[in-house]
């Protein structure tokens, strides 16, 4: 199993605070399932701006000790970018890592209260270069809760979007939990990645959140999402299935 979002990276932002916090996030991504790990500091999002160099750095030191420990576990280097108005010039600045070899995916995280009016726009700028943008948990950006058909457009050009696996096993709270379903079956995310971010209190969750997604959704769901994170990280052209409106329940007047 590939997790293509997780702050296992030691002492760079609020995940993992320490080597021994990252070796302690192996293990018990190892004992989930999981084989390689895309480490995905935040950037940008008004705490933290880990530039993909400062990225490629610690992600050695980490696979370094996982190696020696006979950990079996591989970790790519990865970013996920707040989204932001210099994201063109700090592209052209390298401080951008993608999340593929043939740079063409980047993962985007929303701010949690709305989306940006400038995010459509942007978007096509970046997909016009190549690039196709992934919507980091969309399900907890609180514009989406109020409304799932706010991704619609963006999902039907061509930008993915990446479910959290304790969003998903109701990890935090029941609305969101309702929502993440709602967006699954409308085909409005396109990946599970667990966003841990500690062994405590963010843990990764993939395990039951497949067991749960092939339950509720059958076999051939999970086959899809395992595939679509194979693909990113080999820079694969993704076909996603059709996405469809959420349906939202009717008020009915007293007239």
């Amino acid at each position: 199993m590939i997790d293509l979002h997780c702050h296992i990276l030691q002492g760079i932002d609020d995940g993992a605070k320490d080597m021994e916090d990252s070796l302690d996030m192996a293990r018990v991504a190892v004992s989930e399932g999981i084989t390689h790990i895309l480490a995905t500091p935040h950037y940008k999002n008004g705490h933290w701006d880990n530039e993909k160099k400062d990225i490629l750095i610690l992600v050695d030191e980490l696979q370094k000790e996982l190696d020696e420990r006979g950990i079996p576990l591989t970790i790519f280097p990865g970013q996920e970018v707040r989204i932001n108005g210099e994201l063109f010039e700090e592209l052209g600045e390298d401080k951008i890592q993608f999340i593929d070899e043939g740079s063409q995916y980047v993962l985007i995280e929303f701010p949690t209260p709305a989306i940006p009016a400038y995010t459509e726009s942007l978007f096509f700028e970046l997909q016009k270069e190549g690039i196709t943008p992934i919507i980091v948990h969309p399900e907890r950006n609180r514009e989406v809760l109020k409304d799932p058909n706010v991704l619609l457009p963006f999902i039907e050009k061509g930008v993915l979007a990446q479910l959290t696996a304790a969003s998903y096993t109701g990890g935090f709270g029941k609305s969101i939990q309702k929502l993440s379903k709602q967006l699954i079956e409308a085909n409005l995310v396109h990946f599970i990645a667990s966003d841990a971010h500690n062994i405590s209190s963010r843990s990764f969750y993939m395990k039951e959140a497949f067991r749960m997604l092939e339950k509720e959704f059958g076999r051939a769901k999970c086959e899809e999402y395992q595939q679509v994170t194979k693909d990113i990280v080999n820079g694969e052209l993704i076909v996603s299935p059709t996405p469809r409106k959420v349906k939202q329940p009717k008020f009915l007047g007293l007239f």
